[in-house]
């Protein structure tokens, strides 16, 4: 029987090192999931904690390879040999799916050339700065980039916490790639470029663990750039050809890292002379806050409202974006450097070790496990 006349099934695996307190939250709810996947497979992938046993106390399978490999892409190849479904959904051993995710981004594989999909990514937590300004970031990112970048056919990247993969072509394609950092980039661009399909499906919602202070926002930050402009290294000559319109979101971003220079001194070269030292600055404070918050204020309020999220939760968390946003700017510069310039002069290597961009989970009450955040507000909705 084709897999036209039957439904797909599907595998779920999850490489976690060193989750043993943070594991629990993510298999209970793929344990919760109204259309179940046929097989839950946790790699532990050279964990010094109780990973493994935790994970065998939930009665999934357990992989535990001979040495830590690494990497998260390494890990996920170390269990697709293990899979014989036709999907596989890779998800982080801190994200966890609501109850209804499989059942919402399954559809989108009736399309045959859809290859690899992926959900609403939303913070977990929203305890510490660093948490707080990812969250502002995930809301305006996955309810005005991605949305548009999807209906142009052209997402630039299904987020690798909780992405679904068509399993043959991902194996025919020799598994996540490992040549660059950030291994789901890497895989979208890819698919996209030999004609296939990456699609956002907005419904599916994921709560994701951020970084909670400026030491691990770092690390990931500097992962995520790094792994975007080695992308870009790899794929841009092609891509311009084979998926201009991918090219052209590139394109943008790359002209955003070079001009946000431009944008902050702006406002102190137009005042011209007479101005004194304090208004100067009075001047490019209130130029930088107001430009910046309506530039991102709409499509905050219509995710606030699409995920039926109190505005006043969101409004408490936006002065923290403009912290986190920093980082990314200052990182975004030090990426372009090193993985534009040095690199192909050979001058340095990039960016080749991964580090987790947390530390080892805390364990997290049930009632915010099952809402998908500790903050004292009620769940996001799922709503499409």
């Amino acid at each position: 029987m084709s897999t036209a006349t039957r439904p797909l099934t599907l595998t779920v695996i999850v490489p976690a090192h060193n989750e043993e307190q943070g594991l629990p939250a993510t298999l209970e709810a793929l344990l919760r999931q109204t259309v179940p996947a046929e097989q839950i497979v946790v790699i532990d992938d050279g964990s010094t904690d109780r990973t493994g046993e935790v994970a065998a106390g939930y009665g999934v399978t357990v992989l535990r390879p001979p040495r830590n490999l690494g990497s998260k892409a390494k890990a996920q190849n170390y269990a697709l040999p293990f899979c014989t479904t036709d999907l596989v959904l890779a998800v982080d051993a801190d994200t966890v799916l609501a109850d209804d995710y499989i059942e919402h981004i399954k559809p989108a594989f009736d399309d045959e050339d859809v290859l690899i999909a992926s959900g609403c990514v939303q913070s977990r937590f929203e305890r510490t700065w660093a948490e707080r300004g990812r969250s502002v970031e995930y809301l305006y990112g996955f309810h005005w980039n991605r949305p548009i970048e999807n209906m142009a056919n052209s997402p630039v990247v299904c987020s690798g916490c909780c992405s679904v993969f068509r399993l043959q072509p991902l194996v025919d394609f020799g598994g996540f790639p490992e040549r660059t950092i950030v291994e789901d980039m890497d895989y979208t661009w890819s698919v996209q470029m030999a004609g296939k399909k990456a699609v956002y499906v907005s419904a599916a919602v994921a709560w994701a663990a951020d970084p909670e202070d400026l030491t691990y926002l770092r690390k990931q930050t500097w992962r995520w750039a790094a792994g975007y402009f080695q992308n870009v290294r790899i794929h841009l000559p092609r891509m311009i050809f084979k998926k201009p319109m991918l090219a052209f979101w590139v394109a943008l971003k790359l002209w955003e890292t070079i001009a946000v220079p431009l944008w902050l001194v702006l406002p102190l070269v137009v005042p011209g002379v007479g101005f004194s030292i304090g208004d100067a600055f009075l001047w490019w404070f209130l130029w930088w806050l107001s430009t910046s918050t309506l530039m991102i204020g709409l499509p905050l309020v219509y995710a606030a409202r699409k995920r039926k999220i109190p505005l006043r939760r969101v409004l408490r968390n936006l002065p923290y974006v403009f912290l986190t946003k920093l980082v990314d700017f200052c990182y975004q510069w030090k990426a372009l450097v090193v993985e534009l310039v040095l690199v192909p002069l050979r001058l340095s290597k990039g960016l080749v070790n991964y580090e987790k961009g947390r530390a080892d989970t805390p364990a997290v009450p049930a009632p915010a496990v099952r809402a998908g955040i500790e903050s004292g507000e009620p769940a996001p909705a799922t709503t499409t």
